[in-house]
């Protein structure tokens, strides 16, 4: 086990109580961003460049369609009906709880995924606050199988906890191997 110096803290705290390393911060600030920009640049030129509402599906290969749709609920349909406002505030609670993590965070994939999860979760805020649903518009098939329509933004997220998960599993064998 390294010390709080080794650790770069510089001090005898508990590395729980030290704030992350400000590379660690910009890292995951600079993924919420990226994320956020592929988000709303590619909804921007889905719904005004190609003009998918008009028309409605466009296949892309055989596996990958561009099909427009207006979600009004949550990841895969769930919830809808509670409206847009709930959604918002319940997002923009997970974004302010997200950021002190990441403030706090001390590890590179935990930086990462809270900057996937608050750039995913961001794009979406935008996409209620001016349209009123988020634009989903990716959906991947094969033969008869179908997956739900999705975005940059849902993937940022997925991602975001994916890697969370992934950080886990790899502490707790850590600190298992000692």
């Amino acid at each position: 086990m390294r010390s709080a110096r080794a650790e770069g803290t510089g001090s005898g705290a508990s590395p729980a109580l030290v704030p992350g390393s400000p590379r660690w911060r910009l890292v995951g600030l600079v993924t919420a961003l990226a994320v956020l920009f592929v988000d709303q640049a590619s909804k921007a030129w889905i719904l005004y460049g190609l003009n998918l509402p008009a028309r409605g599906t466009m296949d892309v290969m055989p596996c990958l369609s561009f099909t427009m749709v207006w979600n009004h609920a949550v990841t895969f349909g769930m919830f809808g009906g509670h409206g847009r406002w709930l959604f918002i505030a319940i997002s923009l609670l997970a974004v302010l709880g997200l950021l002190v993590v990441l403030l706090r965070s001390r590890r590179r994939l935990v930086s990462l995924a809270c900057g996937g999860i608050i750039g995913g979760a961001i794009g979406n805020v935008i996409d209620r606050l001016h349209y009123g649903a988020v634009v989903d518009f990716l959906h991947f098939h094969v033969g008869g199988w179908s997956w739900y329509v999705f975005n940059i933004a849902d993937s940022g997220i997925v991602c975001g906890v994916g890697l969370w998960l992934l950080d886990s599993f790899l502490a707790e064998r850590r600190s298992r191997n000692g």
